[in-house]
């Protein structure tokens, strides 16, 4: 190891650090969770046994990284007698933890002290693991051929070795397309510098020497990435910081902060208020490169992911105004909140069926095109009709039109929905169908009890059955052109009067004598 390069001898601390010094940290960081359960829960009795551990972690810690450190300075060459010196040192804290915690567990008894008793546990825990290891970690002070020591120091110095080819390697570095960057600093020579070194980069840099300039920046234009100092005169770097992740279009926008700031506490708060790294100044330029190549990275991925979920949003509204187009919106949200089959029976429904007179003679004599552009047109305008007065178009059928209201939300006012409908599509008609031979429309209307659902599963069809649905459509074909005819039971059920003229006892195909009325308003 003497021959090993200086990142070789770092990694290979780094490496020792983890896995023998582990427990020790895990002690004194449990052990801190002891002493504020303890004061938070009132326990003084047991205040100078838990300091008492509390130093012997804090000595244990300092002894394990004086182990590391010296052991590694000195590649490993420890005479007989240090070593029973550091079996010593190291025991001595360890023993204290075990004693003093084991004390202290007994007198966690009761059942709200469950919290302190588990970090205890673990504090006991570990002490006794790292005992059990005190050889192992003292043999890693000894050379490589050294008996314990060979094995775990030579896998510790593979890792190093393999670590520093892929590092020094350059090949896993980020190649990040150039962006926009605003550069925030209250300093002239900090932001002249910023902006010599990320244009060399090829980055587009937009200065800002306050916060309320910066704030102007942003509501100017989009950026890719934010540079931010912390002590600034105006508005500090976190007020910024702050009002920028407060802002519906800001937010996104990864924020780096640069500041001679070295505080932890500094460090903590813009984290929470919504950094995305922190740098201190002086900083080295290759890792204010490599940070600014990750943040430009991801912020690419978040805006690739934002246009994807836009798009999805896109299609998926697409796709619910095309349901909505064809079904009933109560039935587009029971589909969408996972039914199956959908299925009801409604006591009283108003029915509408609507014919075009002569139109089989038309689609004679004119082009489809033209057939269909003049259908559509009517349809279309019926389709209006049928929203304005509440009414479900149920579905067409060729020149055939179905409504009917009371279904699939009921209603009181079904019929008067329908006949008001119905007189609206008489109207309409004139103004809609322009043709030197214009259609005439004939209107069948009955009420009465039906059964709807929804069928198929790739073209949705919500349909009516029922004995009610074949009298509307018995009356629709019995009607005069130019008329609405209405059965007995549609007059009962309207809640205005209507002028109607009686037509008699009419025998309707297949149903028998209904008593039908024209409506003659």
């Amino acid at each position: 190891m003497a021959n090993d390069s200086e990142f070789q001898k770092s990694a290979f601390s780094a490496y020792v650090s983890e896995h023998l010094g582990g427990s020790a940290r895990a002690i004194l960081a449990f052990q801190e969770l002891v002493v504020e359960e303890a004061g938070e829960l009132g326990l003084e009795e047991l205040l100078p046994d838990i300091d008492r551990v509390s130093g012997a972690a804090s000595d244990l810690n300092r002894l394990v990284d004086q182990l590391i450190t010296t052991g590694l300075a000195a590649m490993g060459y420890f005479g007989p007698e240090a070593e029973a010196t550091l079996r010593h040192d190291l025991r001595t804290p360890l023993n204290a933890i075990i004693g003093y915690s084991e004390m202290i567990a007994e007198e966690l008894s009761d059942p709200t002290h469950e919290a302190l008793g588990r970090d205890v546990a673990v504090v006991l825990s570990e002490a006794k693991a790292l005992l059990d290891r005190i050889d192992a970690i003292v043999d890693f002070s000894r050379p490589r051929n050294a008996r314990l020591a060979g094995l775990a120091a030579a896998q510790a110095h593979s890792v190093a070795v393999d670590l520093e080819a892929i590092v020094g390697s350059g090949t896993n570095r980020l190649a990040t397309e150039p962006g926009c960057i605003l550069v925030i600093d209250d300093v002239a020579s900090n932001r002249d510098l910023l902006l010599r070194r990320l244009s060399r980069d090829g980055h587009e840099v937009i200065l800002a020497e306050s916060g309320a300039v910066a704030l102007e920046r942003l509501s100017e234009r989009d950026f890719d990435l934010i540079l931010l100092d912390i002590l600034m005169p105006d508005m500090n770097g976190i007020e910024l910081l702050s009002r920028i992740k407060a802002h519906d279009s800001w937010r996104r926008v990864p924020v780096i902060m640069i500041s001679g700031l070295k505080e932890t506490d500094a460090v903590i708060r813009c984290i929470e208020a919504g950094a995305d790294d922190y740098l201190t100044k002086p900083f080295d330029p290759i890792l204010l490169q490599a940070r600014i190549n990750a943040c430009l990275d991801k912020k690419r991925w978040a805006d690739r992911e934002q246009r994807y979920l836009e798009r999805i949003k896109l299609e998926r509204d697409r796709a619910d105004a095309l349901l909505h187009a064809i079904l009933p919106g109560q039935v587009v949200k029971r589909l969408n909140d996972g039914e199956v089959v959908i299925a009801d029976r409604f006591e009283s429904v108003t029915i509408l069926f609507a014919d075009l007179v002569g139109f089989t003679d038309v689609s004679a004599r004119i082009s489809p095109t033209l057939l269909v552009q003049r259908l559509d047109r009517i349809f279309s305008a019926f389709d209006d009709l049928a929203q304005h007065h509440g009414v479900e178009k149920i579905k067409t059928i060729g020149d055939a039109y179905m409504a009917a209201a009371g279904i699939p939300e009921t209603c009181d006012d079904h019929a008067e929905r329908v006949l008001s409908f119905a007189r609206s599509m008489l109207t309409s008609l004139v103004s809609v169908d322009l043709d030197e031979v214009p259609f005439r429309i004939r209107i069948g209307i009955h009420t009465g009890p039906v059964v709807a659902g929804l069928l198929g599963r790739h073209r949705f069809v919500y349909d009516v059955w029922g004995e009610a649905v074949n009298i509307a459509s018995r009356l629709e074909s019995q009607c005069a052109p130019g008329c609405v005819l209405i059965s007995a039971a549609t007059r009962q059920a309207l809640t205005s009067d209507w002028p109607v003229k009686p037509q008699g006892l009419l025998d309707l195909k297949g149903i028998g004598g209904v008593s039908a009325f024209v409506v003659t308003a």
